[in-house]
């Protein structure tokens, strides 16, 4: 497994890949681990059926939209730190 940058894709062996991931959610970390790469390196050796490669693009979904909210939060938060700050 590996990511390509250039194309945006995770390779999941020599033949396979998925498309349209940004480096930000390819290295997104809960927990200390590396959340689309752990997911890959824990089946590594195993042929992925259908059923595995569908739950693994809706991770890819899942993670996209963690990172989408998290940069909002990013955002909106110093007016929330404003506030409590200006709280009586």
């Amino acid at each position: 497994m590996r990511y390509d940058e250039e194309g945006n894709r995770v390779f999941i062996n020599d033949q396979q890949y998925v498309e349209g991931v940004p480096r930000e959610v390819w290295e997104y970390h809960i927990g200390g681990y590396q959340v689309l790469e752990k997911w890959l390196k824990y089946r590594k050796g195993r042929r992925l059926p259908l059923d595995d490669i569908e739950h693994y693009l809706k991770v890819i979904t899942a993670m996209k939209q963690t990172v989408r909210l998290q940069e909002q939060i990013d955002e909106f938060y110093p007016q929330v730190e404003e506030n409590l700050t200006d709280a009586p």
